[in-house]
């Protein structure tokens, strides 16, 4: 396994608090990820290893602590900011894929380029590029509805990855696949990883997931357990 690359923390949380009305989910978690590090989050179903990731990707605010990106803290930024950082740099890879069935492959794909202004011609070779890299291109005008459970997740994959973002967030991306399957696409993200220096946090429950990573990060009760190997020094606060 490659090393990740070494430098400060892409993303960094400090004593993230979350709670759902009175239900609390996270309390105090701090964690610092780098460029190109892999990061598996662990524990037990409601541990808060989703709200964690969510926290982590802007999609939602954490009740108290915050969350930098690159330096950016992402509590100064409105809705229409954490938006625009999350088109520009953060990929999303679901457990239950979330194509678009009306759209192809191609075009599931192709939306984020679309989204980023990026021109015609650049995004059909962006596209077709990454359709072949993670070998479904022969799939490129089926909808969703048509691909197998392995494809829609390559599928899901490459549009994660199209617009080349730095941050890859991944939840269970293997839990709803056959073995084979899942060996096949955590070994694309393993070398997709390490070919682009995307940092990959992934959320899962399965030991052959969290070891294509560097680091695990074990949650119980919205809290971190344990670190297998410790994480590196958060950075100075700002």
């Amino acid at each position: 396994m490659s090393e990740p690359v070494s430098q400060g923390p892409l993303l960094a949380a400090r004593d993230v608090h979350h709670a759902y009305g009175e239900r609390p989910v996270l309390a105090g978690v701090s964690l610092a990820i780098r460029a190109g590090e892999r990061v598996a989050l662990t524990g037990p179903s409601g541990s808060g290893k989703t709200t964690l990731l969510n926290l982590l990707g802007g999609v939602d605010r954490p009740t108290s602590g915050h969350i930098d990106f690159d330096g950016t803290r992402l509590g100064d930024l409105d809705g229409d900011g954490l938006a625009a950082l999350r088109r520009r740099h953060v990929g999303t890879v679901f457990q239950f894929f979330h194509l678009l069935p009306t759209l192809s492959a191609f075009e599931n794909v192709e939306l984020p380029l679309q989204l980023l202004d990026v021109p015609a011609a650049e995004r059909r070779d962006r596209v077709a590029s990454l359709l072949e890299r993670v070998g479904v291109a022969h799939r490129a005008d089926a909808p969703p509805g048509e691909l197998s459970g392995g494809e829609m997740q390559r599928v899901a994959i490459a549009r994660a990855l199209v617009h080349r973002p730095r941050l890859l967030l991944a939840d269970e991306p293997t839990g709803n696949l056959d073995s084979r399957n899942g060996e096949r696409i955590l070994g694309l993200l393993r070398e997709l990883s390490d070919e682009t220096g995307t940092a990959l946090v992934l959320v899962t429950h399965s030991p052959d997931a969290a070891a294509i990573c560097h680091r695990e990060i074990r949650l119980r009760d919205g809290r971190i357990a344990s670190e297998h190997p410790p994480s590196p020094a958060l950075a100075p606060r700002p």
